[in-house]
């Protein structure tokens, strides 16, 4: 029988109604009535977190480990109703959602064999030195332990790997830290069949039922109740600036704040160095056009602004432009996007110094892709134009010099990535960008395009701010766990009192 979803909130391992309704609005097919999120369920899921904690917080490695990999294999077992609902509200094709499916099952993973390793707690033991002159060393330990119950937030542009069972909640999970889920209202139904995997798990691994909630959005009241209750530790997001921005304020302005992990926005600048033009200017251009229009631009690892030497960008200009005529309109995850991508391009296109090189405006829920270009002098002088616009639009700027390519990279914000094209010939120019740019981005990468990010233990996906509100961490691979941990020192604490882990 064909899983249909109910619009409810999952708390205790029981579904619940809210305080009224809103309907969603699905790419293909019907919509269907979603129950209100509240202050009140905030704080039902936050209490059953906390007192899981008790249990879950302190559970061996191995049990964690075990329930991420069952929670793995719950969702494999609903894997073609996942598809199914997940295509129908996003529009997203059933590749992507399968491929998704599999980044999500395989970084559950990833979480129960690194956790499993025990590395990630950094054990550290001093000890005592009760002779030592002229004062004595107590015995030191130190570890690190999880927080406590983290809040998650759905993110629109990926309904499964970074939403109910995505990284976050993973990581979370992970680390020994309860799991409250705000429900993205792009995808509730998809939501909702993830969430009953959870449950499943939770009931094979007999695994206290509060260590996991979903409540579905609503309204904005109810993201506000989520980051400002009393016993949430920390808040995994992504998405916009503006929401999350007014987030990381909310949590920042508690009584006792805490840490706001939020991925932002980015525009992912790449650096097209003159001897990499010179070779391959026409395959530069058409991997461009590829990149910037994969999935309707709706990554935020897109790399929206190139930067190239004026006397070598017409070859890849007509390469790109040549490529982009081929992309059809490709429907957006909501039509509040598709509005907001609408308005992002006829700004840029308004802006002094604008040329449009490539761009045909539709007015559904699609988009097509869209190619402006922009001399340096007029982009260092609009800072509008650095600003990310999430779609498959791409802004070439032009420099008449290398120095005026570094003043460019000087000039740029916080980053997820930055990218160098270049030969062997370009290591000199490559040797001065190389400092600014790790300064910018969490990422720095040759010979290649930044969508596409491998979950693995070296990954970084974060940036300086506004990339992300945490430039030290990372939401995708192993470091991410890092997030929802603290280290503690035990000072000749008795062997059978400390922590399994530390004995």
């Amino acid at each position: 029988m064909a899983f249909t979803p109910t619009g409810k909130h999952l708390i205790l391992g029981t579904w619940h109604d809210g305080a009224g309704s809103f309907m969603s609005s699905p790419a293909q097919g019907e919509p269907m009535t979603v129950q209100l999120g509240s202050a009140d369920l905030i704080a039902r899921a936050a209490e059953a977190a906390e007192e899981a904690f008790l249990s879950y917080g302190y559970s061996p490695r191995e049990d964690r480990a075990r329930f991420l990999e069952a929670i793995a294999e719950e969702i494999e077992a609903r894997g073609p109703e996942i598809t199914a609902i997940a295509c129908a509200e996003s529009g997203l094709p059933a590749a992507r959602i399968e491929g998704e499916r599999g980044r999500t099952t395989g970084q559950l993973r990833l979480f129960a064999a690194h956790i499993r390793k025990g590395d990630y707690l950094d054990r550290r033991h001093d000890p005592a030195l009760p002779g030592r002159k002229p004062l004595a060393r107590p015995d030191l330990r130190m570890i690190e332990r999880p927080i406590g119950p983290v809040a998650v937030f759905g993110a629109s542009n990926f309904p499964l790997a970074f939403s109910v069972a995505g990284g976050d909640t993973a990581s979370a999970l992970a680390a020994g830290c309860p799991v409250v889920v705000k429900g993205h209202e792009a995808h509730p139904g998809t939501s909702e069949i993830v969430a009953c995997a959870i449950a499943a798990a939770i009931e094979r691994c007999g695994v206290a039922p509060g260590v996991f909630s979903l409540v579905q959005g609503g309204t904005r009241e109810v993201s506000a109740a989520l980051v400002t209750h009393p016993l949430i530790r920390a808040v995994g997001f992504t998405g916009s600036l503006g929401a999350g921005r007014a987030l990381f304020d909310l949590c920042a302005a508690r009584p006792e704040p805490i840490p706001f992990f939020g991925e932002l926005g980015s525009v992912n600048p790449m650096f097209l160095l003159p001897e990499a033009m010179s070779a391959r200017a026409v395959a530069i251009g058409s991997g461009w056009a590829g990149s910037l229009s994969m999935g309707a631009g709706q990554f935020c690892t897109n790399p929206g602004i190139a930067i190239a030497r004026s006397d070598q960008a017409e070859p890849m200009i007509e390469a790109a432009v040549a490529a982009l005529a081929s992309v059809g309109a490709q429907t957006m995850l909501t039509e509040g996007m598709a509005e907001a991508y609408r308005r992002g391009t006829d700004r840029i296109a308004a802006q002094p110094g604008v040329t449009r090189l490539f761009g045909r405006p539709t007015n559904d829920r699609s988009a097509k892709p869209y190619l402006f270009h922009v001399a340096a002098e007029d982009f260092i002088a609009n800072p509008v134009l650095s600003e990310e616009v999430f779609g498959p639009v791409g802004l070439l700027v032009t420099v008449s010099s290398e120095a005026q390519m570094i003043a460019l990279a000087n000039g740029f914000a916080g980053q997820l990535t930055a990218t160098l094209h270049m030969d062997a010939g370009d290591s000199a120019l490559a040797r001065r960008l190389l400092p600014i740019l790790e300064r910018k981005a969490g990422r720095v990468m040759a010979n290649g395009f930044p969508t596409g990010v491998e979950v693995c233990d070296s990954m970084v996906h974060g940036g300086p701010y506004p990339a992300s509100t945490n430039f030290g961490a990372t939401s995708v691979g192993t470091l991410a766990i890092r997030r929802f941990l603290r280290a503690v020192c035990y000072q000749n604490i008795a062997i059978e009192l400390l922590p399994e882990d530390l004995r």
